[in-house]
């Protein structure tokens, strides 16, 4: 099973490093500086979750080109086999798509281009019932990050530098008592760790940190084993939209309780562009 397949590392993307900029503590070697700021947490966490928001729908207008390094590794941490998919994110009525270009050096295959054009001519002809359940399910996946107040308690730590940009450094833990809200609450007990907000704009610069108790995915079929880690970095496009700039994923999994799935995971965004009328015209 491809637990982490193209549309599902969005997902992941969200329920991990959106979720709550939850993981586990800097792994770098900078220390966050003594705050002198008067805003206290609460006070940068509901603005940051809105910038968030924000910066999620917009993000929907826009195409741009994603490098998609994915490792499987061996038990001694060898790599066993490597893709890289050189993909660009279009809008097809009004609907993220991802167009292959490039998959380890070479063009897609024949087969791999007829999935393609399927995929997009299904998505160029979709019915309104067809769009409403897109939209209903793009909504749900986001709908949790207003949760992330209630689920988390946040601990502002100092203040940093952060993509060339000064930074609030907020530690982030589960809050004891929390009632999990929707599919992806469950989570929210099993990740901790640092966010860093941006002091002008409140948008999210990074993330790093790792999963402290294993969790499920995919109906059970799937379990993100404890020490998993992300970070996520990200980049203001401007008029406070940030967006994803890097994301490192090195994950392990067991598949079933029987197959151990390590991975090792890098994605790079690059080439962002409006699209102006929310669609993107593609020749065949």
């Amino acid at each position: 099973m491809e637990i982490l397949a193209k549309s599902p590392i969005e997902v992941f993307w969200v329920m991990l490093a959106a979720s709550a900029a939850v993981f586990a503590q800097s792994s770098g070697p900078d220390k966050p500086q003594n705050h002198a700021s008067v805003l206290d947490a609460s006070q940068i966490v509901g603005p940051s979750v809105a910038a968030t928001e924000r910066s999620w729908e917009v993000r929907d207008h826009y195409t741009y080109m994603e490098r998609d390094e994915d490792r499987r590794l061996d038990s001694l941490g060898q790599v066993k086999s490597e893709n890289v998919d050189v993909t660009r994110m279009i809008l097809v009525n009004g609907a993220r798509f991802e167009m292959l270009l490039e998959r380890n050096g070479q063009l897609p295959s024949a087969k791999e281009q007829r999935k393609r054009d399927e995929e997009l001519d299904k998505l160029k002809h979709e019915t309104p019932e067809e769009q409403t359940e897109r939209l209903r399910k793009g909504q749900e996946n986001r709908s949790f990050l207003r949760d992330v107040i209630e689920a988390f308690d946040f601990q502002l730590i100092g203040e940093q530098i952060a993509g060339g940009r000064l930074a609030y450094v907020l530690q982030v833990t589960p809050h004891p008592g929390y009632h999990a809200h929707g599919k992806y609450g469950k989570m929210f007990s099993k990740v901790e760790g640092t966010l860093w907000v941006d002091k002008q704009d409140f948008g999210w610069i990074k993330v790093d940190g790792q999963v402290t108790q294993s969790f499920s995915m995919g109906l059970f079929v799937a379990r993100v084993q404890r020490g998993s880690h992300i970070v996520l970095e990200q980049t203001c496009v401007g008029d406070g939209v940030w967006v994803p700039k890097r994301l490192e994923l090195r994950a392990s999994a067991r598949i079933l309780f029987l197959k151990s799935l390590d991975i090792d995971r890098i994605l790079t965004y690059s080439d962002y562009r409006p699209a102006a009328d929310g669609s993107y015209s593609v020749s065949r």
